[in-house]
């Protein structure tokens, strides 16, 4: 054969191999986003997240419980651990504190004892070995195999619907195990029952204390083979009869094999009635398989909200994953009719919107909820309006919600600023009057420590723990009160709040540069000071921290702080000494949450997440620039261990969606984005009316991280923030970025180089 022919041949079988390639590609597009998450990220280390299936801010959360108890498996799984105790349909994503895993449901191929006394896992009749080598996680759906009982369990989920898939061994026993009295962390059931409606239907409830004080939860459960056999048991006692009821009921159900190896079983929950569940509990028209398949269709859609280009692949499996994490929580907790509990057990309709909880605002008014203005629009009047429901209850607008309760957990109001943001960005559906109004008569009451910042202008250390973070959170939130009063014209009430927004100038001391606690005498500090000292939530002046983290919190006048300090210049060689300190932390009870530590700035926790920004205030960009690339690339990886910290419902994960995009809400109530260091070379944001948002970032490589020029659809871009409004109305942001920092561009003052 000659080499013409040779050639022609080779051509011939690229051009068929290229048109195969092209056309699987077209063929996969439609879950082409949903291939680059993985769901296992965070599942270890302290992000503790789950790995379980739910769809976008779905009310179900079915996901694997190892059964321990301890700060790490808070979402109920850790990646180091290799047992399972089942199956249950509550989970919190990446929270500091554990709850939840209610209704717990467990195949197995033998008969079990239920009436044994567990005091760990290690006695559950039921539990089982299992191995990542046999697991599988992606949006929307989970698969294991039980070691013990050789089961295949195959897990998807619909808003308000989990499916359960069981394939037993040929010829094995079939059967499942469903235990109300499990409970892990915080949880302890209080009072359950299980009632055999038919042979294909069980229903019950589990009422539990713990984090949530008062959760009430109502379940139905429809299996695909008629129940041959069944045991209950209350209280580890057998009961006779359909029905168990007591502190702590279980019931093992049997079922024949019918020639067939699968088992299915579709679950549906409610906060309100078993007829609320039965009613929220998907028809027989929904299946399995086709649940699975809309699960990831409807991931696909959420996902491709923001399209990224690179061509590094781990960049998109950190990217599409932390659009995954990003869009887990709040959980749907209305039910289908609208109806939904508050934590006064008054059971309310939600009329024209979807109520939702698990609201973890400490962490996600920072990042995750402008994040979700921007792609999830349509839901943040229906956030807004579930929060002025709760706001009904004690006319008090929520810290941190957790199924309708008011935990009280973390510092501050920041319901504030997520409705502010909402309002500022001119989002409807909620009314603002009444959004004002809740947020003024939040601020103006005297629980959490607003007494004494009504008296004395900021909390004094003495009087109350953690007293700076809480003032410079008051402060913050006041601010917040003070935009939608000047909104809404409301001009008295705008100098008020305004007024008293400035609470942090009480705290700044300008010997040490660091915000500290100080006396009610209005003079004396806290003494001895330690800027590395923490002590975890009691004897401290600082939340979670130190006062390297907690003295950089004023997003609201990031100027005024500069000049308490002094200069751009002094403001700046502190902000850098905060990243190159040593990052030792001092005292006997350090806070676990203090991690992912860059010298004493702590990427784990949420404090730490607006400060890298600060620079551009400064004006030394380029600083932002660095540290944010640094940030970027030490704090997130593609492994388990892949979050330096706590994900915190999607906070996390917000911050790298804007980083790494090359922007971020330093003040999120302020409708801006400062730019840091773009890490794609194309983001696209696809916007609701059919706009696109596209920021290109030219010559941009692992070395190429600083900006050297912008420009904004074509012209001359020189600046380091960009407004909300400039994004909707579409365009171009197109960066050059080189090796070398552009030390005049993005400069406030062209002088100040």
């Amino acid at each position: 054969m000659s080499m013409k022919k040779i050639t022609l041949l080779i051509l011939i079988v690229i051009l068929v191999a290229s048109c195969k390639i092209n056309t699987n590609k077209n063929k996969s597009h439609k879950y082409f986003f949903v291939n680059y998450v993985n769901p296992f990220i965070g599942t270890g280390g302290h992000g503790h997240t789950y790995p379980g299936a739910t769809v976008p801010f779905g009310m179900l959360q079915v996901s694997p419980d190892n059964g321990i108890s301890s700060w790490d498996w808070c979402s109920g799984y850790h990646y180091s651990d290799s047992v399972v105790s089942g199956f249950s349909h509550l989970h919190l994503s990446g929270t500091g504190i554990g709850d939840l895993a209610d209704i717990l449901f467990m195949p197995t191929n033998k008969k079990v004892d239920l009436t044994t006394k567990t005091t760990s896992r290690d006695q559950l009749p039921y539990k089982s070995k299992y191995s990542h080598a046999n697991e599988k996680a992606t949006p929307g759906s989970y698969h294991v195999f039980l070691e013990d009982p050789k089961i295949n369990v195959e897990l998807t989920s619909s808003q308000r619907t989990a499916f359960h898939k069981y394939t037993f061994t040929k010829n094995d026993k079939q059967s499942v195990v469903i235990d109300l009295g499990f409970a892990i962390n915080w949880d302890k059931a209080l009072k359950t029952g299980i009632t055999i409606e038919d042979q294909h239907t069980i229903s019950g409830y589990r009422f539990s204390t713990g984090w949530a004080k008062n959760q009430k939860v109502f379940f139905v459960a429809k299996f695909s083979k008629p129940i041959a056999e069944s045991v209950l048991t209350a209280d580890k006692k057998i009961v006779a009869g359909n029905i168990a009821e007591g502190e702590n009921t279980a019931t093992q159900l049997f079922f024949n094999p019918q020639n067939n190896d699968e088992v299915f079983v579709k679950v549906a929950l409610s906060s309100v009635s078993v007829a609320n569940a039965k009613d929220n509990l998907d028809d027989d028209k929904s299946d399995f398989e086709k649940t699975k398949s809309q699960a990831a269709t409807i991931w696909n859609t959420a996902l491709n909200k923001i399209e990224v280009e690179t061509p590094v692949d781990s960049l998109k499996t950190m990217f599409y994953t932390a659009m995954y994490h990003a869009q887990i929580a709040p959980v749907t907790y209305s039910d289908k009719n609208g109806q939904f509990r508050k934590e006064d057990d008054q059971i309310v309709t939600a009329t024209n919107y979807t109520a939702y909880s698990t609201l973890s605002l400490w962490d996600t008014f920072r990042a995750e909820n402008p994040l979700l203005t921007l792609i999830a629009p349509d839901r943040v009047s229906d956030l807004v309006n579930s929060m002025l429901e709760y706001y009904n209850t004690k006319k008090i607008l929520p810290v941190w919600t957790l199924y309708a309760n008011e935990t009280n957990t973390m510092t501050g109001y920041h319901s504030i600023p997520v409705i502010v943001d909402a309002y500022q960005k001119g989002i409807k559906g909620f009314d603002a009057e009444k959004a004002y109004e809740a947020m003024k008569s939040t601020m103006m009451q005297d629980e959490r420590g607003l007494n004494f910042y009504k008296k004395y202008g900021y909390i004094p250390y003495n009087l109350l723990d953690e007293s700076v973070t809480i003032t410079l959170e008051y402060a913050y939130d006041d601010w917040c009160v003070a935009q939608m009063a000047k909104g809404l014209g409301k001009e008295e009430d705008y100098k008020f709040f305004l007024n008293r927004s400035k609470a942090y100038q009480y705290l700044f001391d300008s010997q040490t540069g660091f915000m500290r606690g100080k006396s009610q005498d209005g003079k004396s500090w806290n003494e001895p000071f330690d800027p590395k000292y923490s002590n975890h939530r009691e004897h401290t002046d600082y939340t979670e921290g130190n006062a390297w983290q907690h003295s950089w919190f004023v997003p609201q006048d990031v100027d005024n702080l500069i000049l308490l300090h002094g200069s751009d210049q002094v403001f700046a060689k502190r902000l850098e000494q905060l990243f190159t300190e040593s990052s030792e932390i001092t005292g006997s009870n350090v806070s676990a949450d203090i991690s992912g530590l860059i010298g004493q700035y702590a990427h784990g926790n949420e404090p730490s997440h607006h400060i890298a920004y600060m620079f551009n205030h400064a004006n030394q960009p380029w600083r932002t620039q660095y540290w944010v690339h640094q940030i970027l690339d030490t704090q997130y990886n593609t492994t388990p261990n892949g979050l330096s910290g706590n994900e915190d419902c999607g906070q996390m994960s917000a911050w790298y969606v804007f980083s790494s995009m090359g922007l971020y809400p330093m003040n999120p109530a302020s409708g801006e984005y400062e730019i840091g260091s773009p890490i794609f070379e194309k983001s696209t944001i696809n916007l609701q009316d059919g706009k696109t948002f596209i920021i290109e970032a030219e010559n941009i490589s692992s070395t190429n991280f600083y900006i050297q020029s912008a420009t904004l659809n074509g012209v001359a871009f020189d600046q380091t923030s960009i407004t909300h409004q400039q994004l909707l109305q579409g365009g171009i942001l197109h960066f050059v970025m080189g090796s070398e920092p552009n030390k005049s561009w993005g400069l406030k003052n062209k002088s100040a180089k």
